[in-house]
């Protein structure tokens, strides 16, 4: 073989020193056996096999990047396609093989006859087809005045267009029941609760459905009682599910709760699609969707317009919620139309002393609200907010766009534990924009537990022309790039492969997958 020529293909490499002594060393010992041209062309094969491998190296480095690359691509590809995340797994929705109509029970939809015992005999009636394949109670057009009712297992309440289910302005039909655990008490005043307008408790395969009938909580009077301190026990919701699992709520119109529209706790595998929640913007603290120690939620397809919060993730409170234990995780929320008068479109706690994670936010509008998206805890509440990846959202008339505050909520009584400090990380938003907003960002941490690995990336907002000021920041340290205006020094330094902001969006994905298989 001519000296200095390569085979074609070979790849020319520089070698380091110990290469060469690593190289020689795998050549036969230096005898009267070994020509010089022959040690010539082993040190030439062996390097020729040494950058071989080294290019190997090189090119599996390569395509493990490039698998990485194309996994994160995947997941934040917002704009056509799917996404992933929890509400890639929608669940089927098969005819029930029994059906039977509310009035074949004697329900009157009159809007004045009292029809609560026609639901509860209903359900007591289809709860023995639980094991024959469930069953469809069907709500023809009229308009039901109804109290409080219990779902059963395995059963599909499907509201006919034209069917309006209207709660009892008259406390005396809502029972009242016990504090959720993680609570301790009730919400608004010491002691019991008024259960919601329909209420499920440890069930297994149920729907609330129709072909956009409404559900009318009628919460003037609720409200009423809320402002003037009248409450005997904290308020209903309209639509409560507690302990179950396969929950889905779709195709309704929700109108006017007492206090939240739609309340999963302790709940797995739940699905809200396609849902119009409306409540007057004055309502005194009216949410919508309330997902609360809940996991492998999805809410997607919905138009919701409050007087507080549109959405609020939420896990308990001070030790009550740390002891319970339960996070709100494995949450994807997409294609929602949201607006909060008074609170925020999409809201973090304050209540979330069982910790939220793995939370992915994507292709929403936010819009005629007090802030956009808000992350609330304080001292006491223990618990974390981590791993929250928000990207694609148009803002419109938002006083404050970004806001997380360790200095909002009250505590339950006084036993909870001022040293309980509660932890936020990981939060990341990419890929928003705003018109006519005043405020660009709020991030007040907690001096003992700073808020950390905030990122923002491509985010460009128009601001108000009497904005007072862009950025508000104290104890909290993040990551950002091209950001407009330019946020606060805290979170300016430069958004980087060391951050771990790239890395967030996969983690998020992966366990949403996994958990939905």
């Amino acid at each position: 073989m001519p000296e200095g020529k390569e085979p074609d293909g070979s790849i020319e490499v520089q070698f380091h020193s110990d290469e060469v002594h690593l190289l020689e060393a795998c050549l036969p010992s230096n005898d009267s056996s070994t020509s010089e041209e022959s040690k010539s062309i082993g040190i030439w094969t062996l390097k020729w096999i040494w950058s071989y491998y080294r290019a190997l190296r090189l090119w599996r480095d390569l395509v493990a990047l490039l698998l990485l690359l194309l996994a994160l691509s995947n997941a934040v590809s917002i704009n056509g396609g799917e996404s992933g995340g929890q509400c890639s797994f929608n669940p089927t929705l098969d005819p029930r093989p029994h059906s039977v109509s509310i009035l074949e029970f004697g329900a009157v939809g009159d809007g004045k006859t009292l029809n609560t015992l026609a639901f509860q005999n209903a359900i007591f009636y289809l709860k023995s087809f639980a094991d024959k394949g469930g069953a469809q109670l069907y709500v023809p057009p009229g308009k039901w005045l109804t109290g409080s009712f219990n779902l059963t297992s395995h059963l599909t309440l499907f509201l006919e267009k034209g069917a309006v289910i209207i709660g009892s302005q008259d406390p005396s039909n809502w029972e009242v029941i016990e504090p959720l655990p993680s609570y301790g008490r009730g919400l608004e005043v010491p002691g019991g609760r008024y259960q919601s307008l329909i209420n499920g408790y440890k069930l297994l395969d149920v729907v609330v459905t129709g072909n956009n009938g409404t559900i009318d909580g009628m919460g003037m009077v609720w409200w009423e009682k809320f402002s003037s301190h009248s409450l005997n026990y904290s308020r209903p919701h309209l639509v409560e599910i507690v302990e179950s699992e396969n929950v889905l709520v779709s195709n309704l119109t929700l109108l006017n709760a007492p206090a939240f529209s739609i309340h999963p706790v302790y709940c797995s595998n739940v699905t809200i699609q396609n849902i119009s929640i409306s409540v007057p913007p004055d309502s005194p603290y009216t949410v919508g969707i309330v997902p609360d120690s809940s996991n492998n939620v999805c809410i997607e397809n919905s138009i919701i317009a409050t007087g507080y919060d549109a959405i609020a993730l939420q896990s308990g409170w001070d030790e009550y919620g740390i002891a319970y234990g339960r996070p709100t995780k494995n949450v994807h929320i997409r294609w929602v139309h949201l607006k909060a008068s008074s609170g925020s479109a999409i809201a973090f706690g304050s209540d979330m002393s069982g910790g939220i994670s793995d939370v992915f936010v994507e292709r929403v509008h936010l819009f005629n609200s007090h802030s956009g998206i808000e992350f609330r805890t304080t001292r006491g509440r223990g618990g974390y907010i981590r791993k929250i990846f928000i990207s694609n959202v148009e803002m419109e008339n938002i006083y404050k766009a970004f806001v997380a505050t360790g200095h909002c909520g009250s505590h339950p009584d006084d036993k909870f534990d001022p040293n309980a400090l509660p932890h936020l990380d990981h939060i990341t938003f990419q890929n928003v924009t705003g018109s006519n907003i005043t405020i660009a960002g709020n991030f007040t941490g907690i001096l003992e537990s700073p808020f950390t690995n905030i990122c923002l990336s491509n985010i460009t907002l128009s601001m108000n022309p009497v904005s007072p000021i862009s950025w508000e920041c104290s104890d909290v340290s993040g990551f950002s790039s091209s950001v407009l205006p330019e946020p606060c020094a805290k979170l300016d330094s430069s958004w980087n492969s060391s951050s771990s902001c790239f890395s967030l969006i996969s983690s998020i994905k992966g366990k949403s997958n996994i958990a939905s298989m």
